[in-house]
């Protein structure tokens, strides 16, 4: 059974920045590739950034250059970390994988960028 918990969320000011952390479950952690998503209210889920098992990484054209994703398997932890924020970062993230053709989210966790 795979588990995703995310934290991290929280209030920031424009221009500042938050970690995100996603802790999952499963000693084969090592073989996901992990994604963040992340919904803003009254838009579509949008793929925000993507780590595979190798450490390569991709991002959305909208967060490239201030977020980045990264991974530690010794804990089982994909993190965001998310530089130079903006009002329109405001939005739930959440952890992602698909394994054997099943999808796994996590809660979610609320993240808001206002003064």
């Amino acid at each position: 059974q795979v588990q995703l918990v995310e934290s991290g969320g929280g209030l920031v000011q424009p221009g500042g920045s938050l970690r995100l952390s996603c802790a999952a479950s499963g000693t084969i952690f090592r073989f996901w590739v992990m994604d963040w998503y992340r919904q803003a209210p009254g838009k579509q889920r949008e793929l925000v950034a993507t780590i595979t098992s190798d450490f390569s990484t991709n991002y959305a054209d909208s967060v490239k250059g201030r977020f980045t994703i990264s991974r530690d398997n010794a804990k089982n932890t994909v993190y965001l970390d998310m530089n130079k924020m903006k009002s329109e970062d405001t939005a739930v993230y959440y952890c992602h994988t698909n394994w054997i053709r099943r999808d796994y989210w996590g809660q979610g966790t609320q993240v808001t960028v206002s003064s």
